[in-house]
C-alpha cells in the first residue's frame, strides 16, 4: 500500500526502517539533515545579515570559526542513548545525536571582531560588513556568540 509523504518524509516507511535496521547509525536528525541549516541572507548598504536556523540547540553547542576567509558555523548535539528512563522504554526515537556544519566564504578581510553574532529562539543572527580590503593574517579565529 502506497502512503503518502508529509513535509518530504514518508513516516510509514521510516517506522518500518527502525525495526528492520535497529542497530544503524543515524545522524543528526536522521536522514534529512540537509533540510537543516536553513538560512537567509540580505544585502543592506553596510553589509549583509545572515539568519540561520538551529531549532532545539543550546548556545554552547554552536561554534564559529573563521579560516582563511571562509566563516563556519557548526553544531552537535548529543542525546541519550539508553533505551529506559525513569518513565519507561522507547519504541521509537526520532532525535539523534550528531553534528552539522556550513560554511561561507566571507572574505580574508573580515575579522573575529566584524561579527557580532546573537542566538536567541532557535536562530543564529549576525551582520558582515562588505569587504573593505584589509589585509588579515591567515590563522582561525573563533568567534562568541551572545544571547
Amino acid at each position: 500500500m502506497m502512503m503518502p509523504g508529509i513535509f518530504g518524509e514518508n513516516l510509514f516507511d521510516d517506522f518500518m526502517e527502525d525495526f528492520a535496521f535497529p542497530s544503524v547509525d543515524k545522524t543528526l536528525y536522521g536522514t534529512h539533515a540537509k533540510n537543516m541549516m536553513k538560512t537567509d541572507v540580505r544585502e543592506t548598504d553596510a553589509g549583509y545579515e545572515i539568519d540561520i536556523d538551529l531549532p532545539g540547540f543550546k548556545k554552547d553547542e554552536i561554534k564559529m570559526q573563521l579560516t582563511d576567509g571562509y566563516l563556519t558555523v557548526s553544531a552537535a548535539k548529543m542525546v541519550n542513548k539508553e533505551e529506559k528512563d525513569k518513565k519507561g522504554s522507547y519504541i521509537r526515537r526520532e532525535r539523534y545525536a550528531g553534528n552539522m556544519s556550513r560554511s561561507f566564504y566571507v572574505g580574508k578581510n573580515i575579522t573575529e571582531n566584524d561579527i557580532h553574532p546573537k542566538y536567541e529562539n532557535g536562530i543564529l543572527t549576525f551582520t558582515l560588513p562588505k569587504d573593505d580590503k584589509k589585509v588579515i593574517e591567515d590563522k582561525p579565529r573563533y568567534i562568541s556568540i551572545e544571547g
